[in-house]
């Protein structure tokens, strides 16, 4: 996940590019699953529109420089950065990066926008940044066009679970499987494993490997329409019950029917968490303690105290479900 804005470089500087420091990075996120550094390639009578974007975006990723458009462009500096947002037509992207692409896993992800900022249409790497990258820029009023499988039919696939876990995908073909998985809904909770010990898996078994040490999940659930702040004042009337500060959640975690409230999206991004969201079946195999109306009115368990169980590394709860002003619910897990 991003860490800050502040631009990154580790050569000297290129005329071609525009930055905080003058220089431009050469150093892309090692694991190719979350976009970092960000270029925006724009044509000179666009650059104007290029410089609203980074603006927009700066508070999100490590870097965002902004090149100027030539033939050669992407082949000078691909490699240099895990995203290209690419302010042009489609198909100047598409016949300019073709002949570069080798390894989904390794290229950099590429976006392309209009200027107008009506569609973020990602053309390469959506599991590998692409997609994130789409979805920032939907904060600035574009339409996310978003093609792979998992994300057109409203589910998260692996790699999203793994961004939003702080993880990164160790065994990158087998997420064909497993996401063909997500979309029977037949894969369930990433299972979490302590060591040290051997695991032996096969290859339609996905593996994460945490980017940093354990911590506790924040189970979330809401009526609908709660506000960001509602969410920010519950979550921390929580966490102040344990020995554990937001520093220490690893991801929120909800229902997949919350998966687009805007309000928990919008405190999850105020604090650089992830979210990650679980099916019905899910929920009703971690059932908490606290009885629940939903569940007699539609089906549901109590979304914060199972979501908490669920994403836990003990499935265990430190905070049993609290209500905040009658719009926010939440229980902490780990």
């Amino acid at each position: 996940m991003s860490s800050g804005t502040e631009s990154r470089a580790d050569g000297d500087a290129d005329a071609g590019a525009e930055s905080d420091d003058g220089g431009h990075c050469s150093t892309p996120d090692s694991d190719g699953e979350v976009a970092e550094e960000i270029a925006i390639v724009s044509f000179e009578r666009k650059l104007e529109t290029a410089r609203e974007i980074k603006a927009g975006l700066a508070d999100r990723y490590e870097s965002i420089e902004i090149l100027e458009y030539h033939g050669d462009v992407f082949e000078e500096y691909w490699g240099e950065y895990d995203c290209f947002v690419g302010l042009m037509a489609s198909g100047i992207a598409m016949r300019k990066t073709a002949h570069l692409l080798e390894d989904k896993w390794d290229d950099p992800a590429i976006v392309v926008i209009d200027e107008e900022l009506t569609w973020a249409i990602p053309i390469t790497g959506g599991h590998h940044g692409a997609n994130q990258v789409a979805q920032d820029l939907a904060t600035m009023g574009a339409i996310p066009a978003m093609t792979t499988a998992s994300e057109a039919a409203g589910k998260q696939g692996v790699e999203s679970r793994a961004k939003a876990m702080d993880a990164h995908v160790v065994n990158g073909d087998s997420t064909v499987q497993t996401n063909l998985a997500v979309l029977d809904d037949d894969l369930g909770p990433v299972a979490r494993l302590d060591g040290p010990r051997a695991v032996l898996v096969g290859d339609d078994v996905t593996v994460l490997k945490r980017n940093s040490d354990d911590g506790v999940v924040i189970g979330t659930g809401s009526v609908s329409g709660a506000s960001k702040d509602a969410f920010l004042a519950a979550w921390e009337e929580a966490l102040e019950r344990t020995d554990y500060g937001f520093s220490d959640v690893e991801f929120v975690a909800t229902a997949t029917r919350k998966a687009d409230e805007e309000g928990l999206l919008e405190a999850a991004r105020e604090l650089d968490l992830g979210v990650v969201t679980f099916d019905r079946e899910t929920l009703l195999d971690h059932e908490g303690p606290t009885p629940s109306k939903s569940k007699e009115l539609i089906g549901w368990p109590g979304v914060s105290e199972a979501s908490a169980i669920a994403g836990g590394r003990e499935q265990e709860l430190l905070v049993e479900k609290l209500g905040y002003e009658n719009e926010v619910t939440v229980a902490i897990g780990r």
